[in-house]
């Protein structure tokens, strides 16, 4: 008999709407299919069965068959205990039960044979057992969950209102026998035989009762590879619909902007990825469809000129572009850049911010409109309601973590039909996470420095060696050199930090007395006009030292800046260290990143400094990060409901992850419409997914 998994939980025999209230306020477990889908979190191992003159002074839990040949009650301080004697065949061990003595006395029989199991504890010389699980040899082999017992995860709330785990075994016993331990398979048949898979209501039945530990390990391998496969599937086939249902201009001649700039005014030799990338990205531009790509690239490694060269093929095919980063600073950085490159290129070019006077606005918007404006850079202030182009034909967004879903959404409803889309990010995504998360984008990786760049020597130093970094520093600027000094900015904390900068920047005003020495200070409690003069002071070379919050995170470009000093580095975690030291490096002389901390440090903090000591790459580093961190975390609030998996651990199943991917991509190339009759497992459950949202959290 087939059960319907959809049913509510109140209905399962046992349940009750007591205990569904509960199950669904404390688990969030509304239907049979919920409960099926609630996976232990560890076993305890009833396979094994241990002799008793095998019990060591150390074993925690064991399973015996034996004997009781005696009961006898011991009087104590309070009341009495009841002492039972077990014996098998090679030896005695006492049971031994501090409440419920009148039950046993009742119910155990002397000499049946039973199965006991339990905790062991070893006084005077004898081993006991306190409270064991104890049913007849009968029983324990009728029992479909004698073999491993599986631990389910649970609450304090749970545990005082009587569902115990006992209690949520016996009701997930309950679905296997309605259901007959039958459930609909959601794979086809070349799945199951290619991987060598287990079917669907094997693999339920060995991931809560396995009978030993291949079965469980055979489980947990098909319902990991099930949950990873259908969230590639959705990803990859929310891209192909994207493909054929969003028609995007087609971006068909590369012209005189694009020509003009590559052959006479391009500053340096194009490195091999910023080559392919640029192809990449042509031909998606010259495809009829929408193009929706991440461009990943480390700090430095030249997204800002594919960035360019893909406005200057939206503006030679008569189209507008616009460029969003999440801060002033670093807009106005990019308006500069740009600014400069494009200068003889007869290209106008604008920046508009939250400090952008209302004169200035007034004329953009009118620019804007009737179409003399070509590009458009700036921060949310680009998502305006007033801010209307002629027609955008591509937006860039830059470190598009720092926007929202419903940000992004208003840039693209700027226009009649969709723009294209390029989101650029320095910070690296890992593998995993790229597939996992940015699944439905085409991603590309410029993965290669530009030539000539030197790499920044890390090293970690303790705030006992502070006098020997002040010479450094010393050297440094005597050789013409620039420093930052960062201090860590932690929201929750803001008073403390401030306090930390202003004491950072008074002894660092004692060690680097004026008229010798200038000192730019800049942080979130000043104007942005104030913030600004002291940024321009800086990369004009009018100070040789900048005292910051992370403000200077991304965005601030001054070659001739070579030491990057991270105050309290511990507190940072690694893609933020990996970002400041980005700062520095961008010039021809050898760069240094010096990461202060006190001697107390974490584990964790321990393996964030010396990954950054050992090594430049923003992969690596961001693959540890992903390690330390957990998904949610790296995702950050805005999206961290967005891998909320019931078995599959993204970091750990990276590999069952890889080829859930490639078997997507294969069944969808074969056949894109799941129409096949082969295929028609794989359909039925993609459709129910969209139906009940509640079968597993996937990518919204």
């Amino acid at each position: 008999m087939s059960v319907n998994l959809q049913t509510p939980i109140d209905y399962l025999k046992g349940v009750g709407s007591n205990r569904a209230d509960l199950l669904r306020k404390e688990l969030g477990i509304h239907t049979y299919q919920d409960l099926i889908n609630l996976f232990p979190n560890r076993y305890i191992d009833k396979t094994h069965y241990y002799k008793i003159n095998q019990l060591q002074r150390n074993t925690s839990e064991v399973q015996i068959t034996g004997k009781i040949t005696g009961f006898k009650e011991v009087t104590q301080k309070r009341g009495k205990r009841l002492v039972a004697t077990f014996q098998d065949e090679t030896g005695t061990i006492e049971l031994v039960w501090f409440r419920g003595q009148k039950w046993i006395r009742e119910n155990l029989k002397q000499n049946l044979p039973y199965v006991i199991f339990g905790k062991i504890n070893w006084f005077s010389g004898k081993f006991s057992m306190p409270h064991p699980d104890i049913e007849t040899v009968d029983a324990h082999k009728a029992n479909i969950s004698s073999a491993m017992q599986p631990i389910y995860p649970s609450t304090e709330k749970l545990s005082a209102r009587g569902i115990t785990n006992k209690m949520i075994i016996k009701i997930i016993q309950q679905i296997f026998i309605e259901s007959n331990g039958k459930f609909v398979e959601t794979l086809n048949d070349n799945l199951l035989t290619e991987l060598k898979l287990i079917n669907k209501s094997s693999a339920l039945l060995n991931i809560h009762f396995p009978k030993n530990q291949e079965l469980l390990a055979r489980a947990q391998f098909r319902l990991k590879f099930e949950e990873l496969f259908y969230i590639q599937l959705q990803l990859i086939l929310k891209n192909l619909i994207h493909k054929s249902k969003i028609k995007g201009f087609s971006f068909d001649k590369v012209g005189d902007y694009f020509n003009t700039f590559f052959k006479g005014h391009l500053p340096f030799e194009l490195t091999g990825a910023q080559k392919r990338v640029l192809k990449e990205i042509r031909s998606d531009l010259g495809s009829n469809a929408q193009m929706n790509r991440l461009l990943q690239g480390d700090v430095g490694s030249g997204k800002t000129i594919v960035a360019l060269m893909s406005m200057l093929i939206a503006l030679d095919n008569d189209f507008q572009a616009c460029l969003m980063a999440p801060t002033e600073i670093l807009s106005v950085q990019h308006y500069n850049g740009l600014f400069e490159l494009c200068k003889e290129l007869n290209i106008k070019i604008e920046i508009l911010t939250g400090s952008t006077k209302t004169s200035k606005r007034k004329q953009i918007h009118e620019a804007l409109e009737n179409g003399e404006l070509n590009i458009l850079i700036g921060t949310h202030a680009l998502l305006e309601d007033k801010v209307k182009f002629k027609n955008l034909g591509l937006a860039i967004i830059d470190e598009q973590h720092r926007f929202g879903v419903a940000q992004r959404s208003k840039l693209w409803k700027k226009n009649t039909s969709p723009p294209h889309v390029l989101v650029m990010t320095a910070t690296p995504i890992p593998r995993t996470l790229a597939m996992s998360v940015y699944g439905d984008l085409d991603i590309s990786v410029i993965d290669e420095l530009p030539p000539g760049r030197q790499a920044i020597k890390t090293v970690h130093r303790y705030d006992a060696n502070r006098l020997m970094v002040f010479k450094f520093i010393r050297d440094e600027i005597a050789k013409g050199r620039q420093v930052y000094v960062v201090y860590p900015l932690i929201k929750e904390n803001a008073s403390m930090d401030y306090k930390d900068l202003m004491d950072g920047y008074e002894s660092l005003s004692r060690d680097f007395p004026m008229p010798d020495y200038q000192i730019s200070i800049v942080h979130g409690k000043m104007k942005p006009a104030d913030k600004e003069f002291e940024m321009q002071r800086f990369i004009k070379g009018e100070t040789q030292i900048m005292v910051a919050t992370t403000v200077i995170e991304v965005g601030v470009n001054v070659p001739n800046a070579s030491v990057m000093i991270i105050e309290s580095a511990e507190r940072f975690g690694l893609s933020q260290l990996h970002q400041l030291r980005g700062r520095v490096g961008r010039g021809a002389e050898q760069s240094y990143c010096i990461l202060m901390t006190s001697h107390k440090l974490s584990s964790n903090s321990k393996t964030r400094l010396e990954t950054m000591v050992r090594t430049s790459d923003g992969f690596e580093i961001a693959e540890v990060d992903l390690r330390l961190r957990g998904p949610g975390d790296i995702m950050g609030t805005q999206q961290s409901g967005v891998l909320n998996l019931k078995i599959a651990d993204i970091i750990k199943d990276n590999d069952i992850l890889q080829h859930a991917r490639h078997q997507a991509k294969k069944i969808l190339k074969e056949n894109p419409s799941l129409g096949h009759p082969d295929n028609s497992a794989i359909l039925e459950t993609y459709r129910s997914l969209g139906k009940y949202k509640n079968i597993w959290n996937y990518i919204s």
